[in-house]
């Protein structure tokens, strides 16, 4: 199995602890509609942990039901190789009508006829039997598909944690997005109370005029506009983050970590595609389907050969429990399929469809693991260049308010100068932090494509 019980300690310990401050910040009285759960720090990794805990994400509970599933359908293949052993115990009052059975006998002694309706008599049977099939090919083949299931479910699980990696990751990028532009909005909210103010100080010693005011007004309330907008964005994110998380969406988390530029380390698109086919789940597990249905279409095609078994029975009869005799019974029985109506020539027709059907499943797969490669490999030097852009822009734009404001300061410019230069400055910024995202956004696509978004996430 994946998981190990280190494995669950960590993120099963913080939920446990979160609960526990959250009863203590409550207290046992409170109303439940009014709870205040602490805010926590959280990271990428600690939020993949937890969402990949047996009590996190309602997908991996689904993944590992199904791998039990499987392992309960190779149990059930197994068993028609093994013997089958039954007992059984009866005690019978029976009465039998001869005439019904065509029994009729004349005995010649007149007057006396041979009774017809015997009984009442009791019979006691004690008895075991087995049988064992010890040829039988079409048997031995579902079973071997049916193991090639339950490591097919288990990639299948491999697969959803990546898919669970890869949408936690995205929500965490979205949650640091939302992070970062309501910072961004707080930082212009200050510069614009700082213009304010140095307007109504220049309108005080008779430098300025009131529409300088008024235009640094207008600008401090679209910024303050703008703040309560990604303030919602942010609790938007917070939410989405903890309902993929699977936990209570009253808890109030705060990201430890920032956007930021990391390089990738994968330049060549062939390198990218090869490490995909060795390192997608859901590659591997399409090629076990694709195993499976050629098992199965086998087993169907060998329906058609002769089976071995051998069988035995032994137990005690009589008229009561302590009137009885020992028979018995074994040999082995050859079973030759003759005619079935067609039943087997359908099953054969219908896995020859199915293993064709796999085999463009297979063939999709790998055209779309290509596509996802591409995609994400161009996405990926095209963020690139705009984080280059992005942040040139954002050097030049904080220079030129810094100009603009020195000049008003001097005597030298005016307010329109520096409210374009503010304005420039908040795109520019806007900017910035949409290209770090998506960047981060075509790394995730990138090592989603190749399958190693484990490697991408730290700690993992």
């Amino acid at each position: 199995m994946y998981y190990r019980s280190a494995f669950f300690l960590v993120p099963v310990l913080l939920f446990q602890s979160l609960m526990c401050r959250a009863q203590e910040t409550i207290g046992p009285n409170a109303n439940p509609a009014e709870e205040t759960l602490p805010t926590i720090n959280l990271s990428l990794k600690q939020a993949v942990d937890i969402a990949l805990s047996p009590e996190g994400n309602a997908r991996i509970q689904i993944a590992e039901e199904l791998i039990r599933q499987a392992k309960a359908r190779s149990a059930q293949a197994r068993a028609a190789l093994l013997p089958n052993i039954d007992a059984s115990v009866s005690q019978q009052s029976m009465t039998r009508n001869l005439a019904a059975f065509g029994i009729q006998v004349r005995l010649p002694i007149p007057e006396y006829d041979f009774p017809t309706f015997v009984g009442p008599f009791n019979i006691f049977d004690a008895r075991a039997t087995a049988s064992l099939n010890i040829l039988n090919l079409s048997s031995i083949r579902r079973f071997q598909a049916s193991r090639k299931g339950v490591r097919q479910a288990e990639d299948e699980q491999e697969n959803v944690q990546d898919r669970v990696r890869d949408q936690i990751a995205r929500l965490y990028l979205s949650l640091l997005q939302a992070k970062a532009s309501e910072d961004a909005a707080r930082s212009s909210v200050a510069l614009a109370e700082r213009l304010l103010k140095l307007a109504e100080d220049r309108k005080n010693a008779g430098a300025g005029t009131g529409i300088e005011i008024t235009r640094a007004k207008v600008q401090l309330a679209n910024e303050q506009q703008r703040l309560l907008s990604s303030g919602n964005e942010l609790n938007r994110a917070r939410l989405q983050l903890l309902r993929s998380m699977g936990l209570s969406l009253k808890i109030q988390v705060e990201p430890v970590e920032i956007l930021t530029y990391q390089p990738v380390e994968i330049h060549d698109l062939q390198e990218a595609l090869h490490i995909a086919l060795l390192s997608r789940a859901d590659w591997k597990a399409q090629q076990k389907r694709l195993e499976i249905a050629r098992l199965n279409q086998s087993a169907d095609k060998l329906e058609r050969l002769p089976s071995v078994s051998l069988f035995a029975d032994y137990g005690t009869i009589g008229s009561s429990i302590d009137r009885t005799v020992p028979t018995r019974a074994y040999g082995f029985a050859v079973q030759i399929p003759v005619f079935d109506g067609g039943r087997m020539d359908g099953r054969r027709a219908e896995s020859a469809s199915r293993l064709r059907q796999e085999q463009v499943n297979t063939k999709d797969l790998l055209a779309q693991i290509e596509l996802d490669i591409r995609l994400a490999f161009d996405s990926l030097q095209a963020a690139d260049l705009l984080v280059t852009a992005a942040e040139e822009g954002f050097r030049l734009a904080e220079n030129e308010l810094a100009q603009a404001q020195r000049r008003l300061r001097s005597g030298v410019g005016s307010s329109i100068e520096v409210t374009d230069a503010q304005t420039r400055l908040e795109r520019a910024r806007d900017n910035r932090i949409g290209s770090l995202f998506s960047y981060n956004l075509a790394r995730i696509d990138l090592y989603s494509a190749m399958g190693t978004i484990k490697q991408m996430i730290p700690g993992e």
